[in-house]
């Protein structure tokens, strides 16, 4: 699978982690920056990570920031993206099957590298469940509906 990863300043070294263990499992990464410990905006991040899935350039994207908040908050003012913030695999797990997100946030400074490795396992192996769910996504990029 195609995956774009973004972080800022406070997840630089969760993203190395994941990154390398991600191109273990055979995937193929983008890693969108930062590339040293640099103050950064996690804005600028989230809305090339955004641009990065809503031009298929990747599949899915991992966004990392020091609580996710911030940068999840940027990658979905993309209306192609549905970035879901997760600490643990369960909530990865729905965020695929119920809401087909597309982007994985995680908050690097309340999750440890073993548990974003659980949560992108569940994320990335789940499929969206479709069906009643349709509907609700469609109207996530499309309100009036």
């Amino acid at each position: 699978m195609r995956i774009a990863i973004a972080s800022d300043h406070a997840a630089i070294e969760l993203k190395a982690q994941l990154a390398g263990w991600l191109r273990e499992q055979g995937h193929e990464v983008d890693d969108l920056g930062p590339h040293d410990g640099t103050s950064v905006d996690y804005p600028d991040y989230g809305y090339r990570l955004g641009q990065a899935i809503a031009g298929g350039a990747a599949e899915r994207g991992v966004a990392l920031c020091g609580s996710g908040i911030g940068i999840s908050i940027a990658v979905n003012r993309n209306p192609k993206c549905r970035a879901a913030l997760v600490s643990e695999p369960l909530s990865a797990q729905l965020a695929r099957e119920h809401n087909d997100a597309n982007v994985i946030a995680m908050g690097a400074r309340l999750i440890g590298p073993e548990m974003a490795k659980a949560c992108l396992t569940a994320f990335l192996s789940t499929d969206f469940g479709g069906d009643r769910h349709q509907r609700r996504v469609d109207k996530l990029s499309n309100p009036s509906l």
